[in-house]
């Protein structure tokens, strides 16, 4: 265990960084080689692009939520999945819109967008009845999201199955290219655990360090920084779709890293280790991730591309929601 409060600032810094990194590398290699595994089990790639490859992509938000949930850090945790959300649309789609505007599947519009809003809603209020019960989101309310998680995948590869043409093509692409023998496979699923679980520990014991000599509190941090940190993966894949003209994956990708944000990470964790909540988080974060959604299921609709315009708009709007954030923390 690293004594973080013997170190100094300059090399929790250093810390922090390659912690991110770690997260970044640990999340693509364990993703890539679940994925190659599954397909080496002659797995239907759809299957493995919708399920594994998502679930796998989903591991540094669940594994930076779980190691500060079991170092009593809820603030933080919580703050991960709510700025994760708020970054994805305000951040990464924005960036993505100013570069290339985003045109969207109308069945994202109809079908996911939807569901997206239904989900964020489901958390909130799971969140608000386990803070006026007893202060947190617990073992219940975990498995209920858990559950929408299950239900979310099983409609997605339903809906995969039914698909053809260049939707199921976007499906298989989710995958990437297959690492060619077992034990590749195997050896980049223990590299990106091992990368993982080393990014969290570092990242977590160094921005919760940071944040206590700045007197910043710990929901700020993980909306902020780990929040950033843990979305990295999606930036960086965003801005390469954007630059190929590659919106379908630009969209989808957002939409579908929000859902899980919130299923499978809320859910997992809250389900491992219950949630305390912090009551002001109502005031603003909470209300700003559903405005957020409206938002986005409205520039979706509207002209079914996101303009660089709105893209201007969504990061102008993300921005005063992390300043009013840190001025009410």
């Amino acid at each position: 265990m690293i004594a973080y409060a013997d170190l100094s600032t300059l090399l929790l810094i250093l810390l922090l960084l390659v912690g991110l990194a770690a997260l970044c590398f640990g999340g693509d290699w364990l993703a890539r080689g679940a994925g190659s595994l599954a397909l080496h089990w002659k797995i239907n790639p759809v299957v493995v692009g919708l399920t594994i490859v998502a679930i796998a992509t989903s591991m540094p938000e669940l594994i930076t939520a779980l190691m500060a949930t079991a170092r009593g850090s809820d603030d933080l945790a919580l703050g991960n999945i709510i700025g994760s959300n708020l970054g994805n649309i305000g951040l990464i789609l924005g960036i993505a819109a100013i570069i290339n505007p985003v045109r969207i599947q109308w069945r994202l519009i109809r079908q996911e967008v939807p569901i997206l809003f239904v989900a964020t809603l489901v958390f909130t209020l799971l969140c608000l009845a386990g803070y006026l019960v007893d202060g947190q989101l617990g073992r219940i309310g975990g498995a209920v999201l858990l559950a929408g998680a299950a239900g979310y995948l099983i409609f997605l590869v339903v809906q995969a199955r039914r698909a053809k043409g260049e939707l199921q093509q976007e499906y298989e692409d989710e995958v990437g290219d297959p690492v060619k023998t077992v034990w590749g496979c195997l050896l980049f699923v223990a590299l990106g655990g091992a990368a993982l679980w080393l990014g969290a520990e570092l990242l977590i014991g160094s921005s919760v360090e940071i944040a206590h000599r700045l007197h910043i509190s710990d929901a700020l941090i993980g909306l902020t920084v780990v929040a950033i940190g843990t979305s990295l993966p999606e930036l960086a894949a965003s801005v390469a779709a954007a630059l190929r003209g590659q919106s379908a994956i630009i969209a989808g990708n957002i939409v579908g890293s929000n859902i899980f944000n919130m299923l499978l990470v809320g859910g997992g964790v809250s389900t491992i280790f219950p949630i305390k909540i912090q009551g002001s988080l109502f005031l603003l974060e909470y209300p700003a991730m559903i405005l957020i959604t409206v938002l986005l299921w409205l520039a979706f609709f509207t002209s079914r591309t996101v303009s660089r315009r709105e893209g201007v708009g969504f990061i102008l709007l993300y921005v005063a929601i992390l300043t009013l954030s840190g001025l009410n923390q």
